[in-house]
């Protein structure tokens, strides 16, 4: 059994994973048995809104007290590292620091904090991350292709494999912090701003399309913050579990419904809403938006043969920490 860490640090939130990993499971895999994948034993799971990538879409820079923001959550997942004596640590940084010119202010910062260089990775890299957490806690399809979709807030990750691994992959930049900033900033947004930011998925999934094979798509699973909370509030739960989230199976045409709910609702609904997260309020009709026409464009993309659309809890993070099993 090995203790790991592993920080995902994206444009919305910073989330830390400090896990044990079954060893014997990790020798099987490497092995070649066909045994299943190493399996992460949760000792500390948490999650900050720091919004890292404020402004980054209009500016191309991070901004100070978003680098603030960040730093002190940093400083705080050190403390929680050293306590829980994890033997190996890897921060990985994604879309907002991809495109931030000062993006070496952020990497000092870290590397000073947290005593490990942080990794920005490419959008090939983190949609292979997200693949491999979402897929080892899900049951497996075989060779029956599954599509997984990784919402966040500043790219959108479409990564298709099977029991044999990534197929094809591809990151573009559509999400719910992005597109907020860019077009939604009426309270509800108006018909024009939902057209304009609709015209920009479209041509996210056009040049996504081009490398992912999206009609070969078996099913679909949905991972990271919006996709959980439009799940959420699709189930109408009492408090935000993300027990009865993982692994819910919906309907397209029930996660279209929540998703138009949502882009339709002013701040003060959302705000009211019992599972919705503070960081998430203003960003949540954005992440709707996108989810909605991914769905709508896969559904004909496949012909209709994908009619339902699986949330998974474990994402990104997960990858990272079985990474460095």
């Amino acid at each position: 059994m090995s203790r790991v860490a592993a920080v995902d640090c994206g444009t919305n939130s910073i989330r830390l994973l400090i896990a044990d990993v079954n060893a014997a499971d990790v020798n099987a895999a490497d092995a070649g048995t066909g045994a299943p994948a190493p399996r992460l034993a949760d000792v500390v799971r948490e999650m900050r809104v720091v919004r890292l990538g404020q402004g980054v879409d209009a500016t191309g820079e991070l901004a100070q007290e978003a680098l603030d923001r960040t730093f002190a959550a940093t400083a705080d997942y050190a403390a929680e590292i050293r306590s829980h004596e994890a033997a190996s640590v890897r921060f990985v940084a994604t879309s907002a620091t991809r495109d931030a010119r000062n993006r070496q202010v952020f990497v000092d910062g870290i590397r000073e904090i947290l005593g490990v260089e942080p990794e920005v990775v490419t959008g090939d890299e983190e949609a292979a991350l997200s693949f491999a957490g979402a897929s080892s806690v899900l049951p497996s399809r075989g060779q029956d292709p599954v599509l997984v979709v990784d919402l966040g807030g500043g790219s959108t990750e479409f990564v298709l494999g099977n029991a044999d691994g990534v197929i094809a992959a591809k990151s573009v930049d559509i999400g719910c912090v992005r597109m907020t900033e860019r077009h939604l900033q009426s309270d509800p947004p108006t018909a024009a701003q939902i057209e304009a930011a609709e015209a920009d998925v479209d041509a996210a999934i056009d040049e996504a399309a081009r490398t992912v094979p999206l009609e070969r798509s078996a099913v679909v699973v949905g991972v990271a913050g919006s996709i959980t909370t439009i799940t959420a509030h699709a189930l109408a739960l009492p408090e935000y579990s993300a027990a009865a989230i993982h692994g819910t199976e919906l309907s397209l045409d029930a996660v279209r419904q929540a998703c138009t709910e949502l882009l339709g609702m002013t701040h003060a609904e959302r705000a009211a809403l019992p599972y919705m997260h503070p960081g998430r309020v203003d960003v949540i009709g954005a992440g709707a938006l996108v989810w909605r026409r991914v769905l709508e464009r896969l559904a004909s993309a496949t012909d209709g043969r994908v009619t339902t659309a699986v949330t998974s809890e474990h994402d990104i993070l997960d990858g990272i920490a079985l990474s460095i099993s």
